[in-house]
């Protein structure tokens, strides 16, 4: 989805280790299927989240059909599920060992699932997962990896950019959206005043926090994602957050970075012009086309500070269940939505993919998914780790008192790390 929802698994732990050996037990008579000896592959998901039919019918009336017309033998089941059901009949199909052959899964997902046993590690069982792994972007592989090993590929995928008002540049006497750090602080020098806000977020979380991080030349955590302190508390961290929390005090960002919610939210803010800039996705294009159709926005990288323009991948990943019995199979499908007659037909729902090869055709579709495709090329993955529901809620529960003005930035920090530790700890 836009953003990984941060659910936990909570009934599913005490079963898994039962589940993950019966499932290893079923994998060995998997078959490939003919038309004299047809399979059928079970595949969840929620294309159709939302009333979305567009995407449903693409995979449900033209793109499974065109699968099975080249695999005969092998029937696709689809099965749609609304999102914020899916994780909850996951965990409980789980713990059953009633889970399907594929899953459409959220990418915070897939290391909370890998730990349990439950998928099947691509890279180990896919004899062409590194030729496919290099075809995608590097940012939305990196959300399939635990220990070592890709339980996943992506499916489809969008980040954060800049999406700035051409109103409140006028105000501030600008022609173009900020480019860097330090434009911006020009920006919000200029808007004082004005009642125009430099820029909204609606949270503090690794969503939110991670691109300025990154951005700033900072990380979240070391390489390996075992460690935070050091790294997360870092003198470049607090500097970059600084700055936002200078912002904050001279009312420049509004309080719905803080949790108020009574505050205007960014989809409305940013046409009304209360806001001059925001991070978000490819989809309020969508939004702002049907509520503010007068509303045209400018879409640009994020601003750079000392690490480049950095932003934070979003998306889907496709996932096999290691208690499939037609293994074979389903690589044959995951090999299929890899493709570009998948992934185009996806992009034409106003699905985002994977595939950077494909971006220039992508972009024929709507030319707004440039800016998106380009910051694709570097935007990163969240700490993938069984426990980043918990760490999201660290980093933010940990840096609002210091925009509140109740602790330091400094302080804020050492204390996620040292929260975020033991998280990360305890996830592996």
């Amino acid at each position: 989805m836009k953003r990984s929802t941060r659910a936990g698994l909570a009934v599913v732990a005490a079963a898994a280790l039962a589940f993950a050996t019966a499932g290893c037990a079923q994998t060995s008579g998997s078959t490939d299927g003919t038309a004299a000896h047809p399979i059928t592959l079970t595949f969840w998901g929620s294309y159709g989240n939302g009333g979305n039919s567009t995407q449903q019918d693409a995979l449900n009336k033209t793109l499974i059909p065109a699968f099975e017309k080249a695999n005969p033998g092998i029937k696709v089941s689809y099965v749609d599920i609304a999102y914020d059901s899916l994780l909850q009949k996951l965990t409980t199909s789980a713990a059953g060992g009633q889970l399907p052959d594929l899953v459409r899964a959220d990418l915070g997902w897939v290391p909370q699932f890998a730990k349990l046993g439950v998928l099947a590690p691509l890279s180990d069982v896919m004899s062409d997962f590194g030729p496919l792994s290099k075809k995608v972007y590097p940012g939305s592989l990196a959300t399939n990896l635990y220990k070592g090993k890709y339980y996943g590929l992506p499916l489809d995928t969008n980040t954060r950019v800049l999406i700035t008002s051409k109103a409140a540049l006028d105000k501030a006497g600008l022609s173009a959206a900020p480019a860097t750090f330090d434009e911006l602080k020009a920006e919000a020098a200029k808007l004082k005043g004005t009642g125009v806000s430099i820029f909204a977020d609606s949270g503090l979380g690794a969503w939110n926090i991670s691109p300025w991080i990154w951005s700033g030349g900072g990380e979240v955590t070391n390489a390996k994602q075992t460690k935070a302190s050091g790294y997360l508390n870092s003198a470049t961290n607090v500097e970059t957050i600084q700055m936002l929390v200078d912002f904050y005090k001279e009312g420049l960002i509004p309080n719905l970075l803080t949790g108020n919610t009574g505050a205007t939210g960014t989809s409305d803010g940013l046409p009304k012009t209360q806001y001059a800039n925001i991070f978000d996705g490819p989809w309020m294009q969508g939004i702002w086309s049907g509520q503010y159709p007068s509303f045209t926005p400018i879409y640009a990288p994020i601003p750079a500070g000392a690490g480049g323009s950095i932003s934070v991948v979003g998306g889907e990943d496709i996932v096999m269940t290691a208690s499939s019995k037609h293994q074979d199979a389903a690589e044959k499908f995951i090999r299929f939505t890899q493709g570009s007659q998948f992934q185009l037909a996806m992009v034409k729902t106003g699905q985002m993919t994977v595939e950077p090869g494909l971006a220039s055709q992508e972009v024929s579709t709507a030319s707004y998914y440039q800016t998106f495709a380009d910051q694709l090329k570097t935007a990163k993955s969240r700490v993938a780790n069984p426990n980043a529901s918990k760490i999201d809620t660290a980093l933010n529960t940990a840096l609002t008192p210091a925009f509140l003005g109740t602790t330091t930035v400094k302080a804020a920090l050492d204390s996620a790390a040292t929260q975020i530790d033991a998280l990360l700890a305890g996830g592996n």
